[in-house]
């Protein structure tokens, strides 16, 4: 008997974690991890063929961001989401708050930046100039700003569990890979701006960064707590799971609901220690700065002074 177009049969047994981490790839989500790989790879390659030099703290937090994708879509996490709340939830949250976290961590555009060719000629647009128009166009402009990215972030929650689209786009594969494809795009846009590893259009002090992180926080808290608060199952996608799992509809989605609380906490500690340490960096560049400008402007001062003495024991001779 299948399941949501995907060609996989009901009766699997009760979830563990050492079930849930088996192979079971979805071939879409597994081209494109390793097709994103070796992108990467490519720019990695290129700069130190080149000679020039890459934090591989970088290159491991996008190899990691990967993984979680493909651990997320190509086990049986996947098979098991299409059939319990829970575990679809844990691909969400996973997904969405983890994955562009590791990978925006890996500065994946400004590894672009230095790696694509330039134009050869003049008046030409190369792949790095087309990347640089992207970056400050208006397109981009707009979704990357908090007037979009909060809005789109809550929207992707109450607008989709709470409204028929849910078991209309879980009616079939495309749907699904549609749904996922969705949830890590608005990670990646609610914590591009945030995160400010990579260069963008709207980059607003740490202040306000931190502002943005939490101000769609508790609407991820309250749609937990709504789904763990709920008298009858809310989605029918998973009203009737199989019995050879032995859960209830209702409790599998309080335990959803509880796996999405949890999960509106963890990444935002990540991120605000991210924010912090990128703010306490950012100071002591700025502080040794300062220090050199303050050097120059001392070495003027004494230079000036050793020729005014110059001038001084001149005139006395």
């Amino acid at each position: 008997m299948d399941h949501g177009g995907h060609g996989m049969t009901m009766d699997l047994p009760p979830f563990t974690l050492g079930r849930g981490l088996q192979y079971s790839p979805d071939y879409f989500f597994l081209i494109g991890c390793l097709l994103g790989l070796a992108l990467y790879g490519w720019g990695v390659l290129r700069l130190r063929r080149r000679g020039d030099s890459w934090s591989p703290g970088r290159t491991v937090s996008f190899a990691l961001g990967v993984l979680t994708i493909a651990v997320t879509m190509c086990t049986k996490l996947n098979d098991y989401g299409m059939v319990m709340f829970s575990v679809h939830m844990v691909q969400h949250m996973i997904i969405s708050m983890v994955s562009p976290i590791l990978l925006l961590l890996g500065a994946p555009v400004t590894l672009a930046l230095r790696a694509l060719p330039v134009a050869s000629r003049r008046g030409r647009k190369g792949p790095r100039e087309l990347l640089l128009v992207l970056l400050h166009s208006r397109f981009v402009q707009a979704v990357s700003h908090p007037a979009f990215t909060i809005p789109l972030f809550i929207a992707s929650l109450y607008g989709l569990y709470f409204t028929p689209l849910f078991d209309f786009l879980m009616g079939s594969r495309a749907g699904h890979i549609t749904m996922m494809v969705h949830f890590l795009a608005v990670g990646l846009v609610f914590f591009w701006p945030i995160m400010g590893v990579d260069p963008g259009p709207n980059r607003p002090g740490y202040v306000m960064r931190m502002l943005e992180l939490f101000a769609g926080m508790p609407f991820h808290a309250f749609f937990g707590i709504a789904l763990m608060m709920a008298s009858e199952p809310m989605v029918d996608a998973y009203l009737d799971p199989p019995a050879s799992l032995g859960i209830d509809a209702l409790t599998d989605q309080s335990a959803a609901g509880g796996i999405a609380w949890a999960f509106s906490e963890i990444p935002s500690v990540l991120v605000l220690i991210a924010l912090v340490y990128q703010w306490y960096r950012s100071e002591q560049r700025q502080a040794r700065r300062s220090d050199r400008a303050a050097d120059r402007d001392g070495d003027k001062e004494l230079a000036a002074y050793n020729a005014y003495l110059a001038s001084l024991q001149t005139r006395g001779q």
